[in-house]
Order: structure tokens, then sequence, then C-alpha cells
């Protein structure tokens, strides 16, 4: 059985909880609300206990707003979350492994930054890719090398995956992102620090021109033409992404 593509458009992954003004699952309603349209949790420094606790919360929060919820890293959480997903870097288990746990109807993301590491990634097992970071980042202490701007179309080129670009974007910087022909963007401080993040992701997602599909105020919405739209393409086309029966 296949999934449906996820819209990966304004993909937010969180910041310690502690770091939001608003409080952590009022920050992220209001994030949705704003048009992010993918969460990956990323636990910190908590406990296990603590880490399935607020994973459970952000689940039951995001379940009815038919927002999908992906675990970096930790996939027994996931399972134990029947989250949507899991995200995993170059130095986690290997992507088969993974996907053979999870099964075949779960969101595989995958962070790659190299070349070498996008023509590695294996369309039959790997759904998305996580691609940077871009820009050097605070967020992520052991991460790779920034790829830079100028290299990223290059990079985007390669894949036969949706490509998601992160590290270091923010609303002054998403145009270039996305001119650089990335499925989406993926953001972490620019709505977690955020004093509105309702208001801040509707600037993020209006960089990418595509208006919040969960607007009611918004009837003209489409689902992006793969054939005019070639970050379209790459979502729906893929061999993981054909509609479920």
């Amino acid at each position: 059985m296949k999934r449906r593509p996820p819209d990966y458009t304004l993909y937010h992954v969180t910041d310690a909880p502690a770091s939001y003004p608003g409080g952590f699952l009022a920050s992220i309603e209001a994030a949705v609300a704003g048009g992010v349209s993918i969460i990956q949790y990323r636990p910190l420094d908590e406990t296990r206990r603590e880490l399935y606790e607020t994973g459970l919360a952000l689940r039951d929060l995001l379940k009815p707003l038919n927002v999908p919820l992906v675990i970096n890293d930790h996939v027994d959480l996931a399972l134990a979350l029947d989250a949507e997903g899991v995200h995993i870097g170059q130095t986690d288990l290997p992507a088969p492994v993974v996907r053979k746990l999870i099964g075949p109807r779960k969101l595989l993301g995958l962070s790659v930054t190299t070349p070498a590491e996008i023509r590695a990634a294996d369309p039959a097992i790997v759904d998305y890719l996580g691609l940077g970071p871009v820009f050097a980042t605070a967020t992520k202490p052991n991460a790779a090398p920034a790829t830079g701007l100028a290299a990223l179309p290059s990079l985007v080129a390669l894949a036969t995956l949706p490509t998601v670009a992160i590290g270091g974007i923010n609303l002054d910087n998403a145009p270039a992102i996305f001119a650089a022909g990335v499925t989406g963007i993926a953001v972490v401080t620019a709505l977690s620090r955020a004093q509105d993040p309702r208001a801040a992701a509707s600037s993020l997602r209006r960089k990418f021109q595509i208006p919040n599909p969960k607007s009611q105020k918004n009837p003209k919405f489409q689902i992006p033409n793969p054939k005019t739209n070639p970050r379209a393409a790459k979502t729906m086309n893929h061999p993981n992404n054909a509609p479920a029966p």
C-alpha cells in the first residue's frame, strides 16, 4: 500500500519547548494555522518518558488538524506514538533497516548534504530528502558543513525525491531558497522564537506563493500541477507516493 504525499512546503522542526514565547503546543497550533504543513518533533534533552509525553500531546494536537508528525531519529518513539513518519541522518540506522521497522505506509525522510549522499538515496525506501544545512545554524551543533546557497540548485537537480531545504532559513532568505527549486523549506527558530507564530508561518508560506490550504478564505487554492511545477512533480511521482487503493 502506498502513501499519499504530504505538503512539504513549510516544514517546522521543533526547538526546545521552553524556546516558544507563547508556549510549545499553543505556538505549534498557531504556526499550523498560519500554514505549517508538516511537523518534525526533534527530541533534545528530555528523559525518555518526557519525550513520549510531549510527543503524545503533539500527536493529539496535530492529528485532528491532518498535519503529519515526523519523529527525528527515534524509531521506537515514532512507533510508540504511531506517528506518521521518521526522519533520520547519515549516522543513524540505515534507511533500509528503518523502512523494515516502520513498514511501507509511514514517511521516511533522510538528511543529505553531498552529491554522493543524494545519489545514494533509494526512492523505493526514502520518501523525501532534508537537504542542508544551507547556512550555518546553531540549532544543531553537530550539523554538517553548510552547502551555501550557490550550490543548492545543482544539489536539488540531482535529487529524484522531494527536497526540503534546512539550515539557517528565515523570512529574508526564503525566496532565494525556493528559487533554487526545492520542494519546501524546514525552519526552526524562524517559528520557535516568533512572538506571533501564525503570522510568521503565513509570511514564510507567502514566499513560496502557495496559499495556506487550511484557510477557508482562499477558495482558489489548488494542488500544485506537476506538469508546470517541477517541485510538485518530484513530490507526486516517486514510487512511494502513489495514492492508496
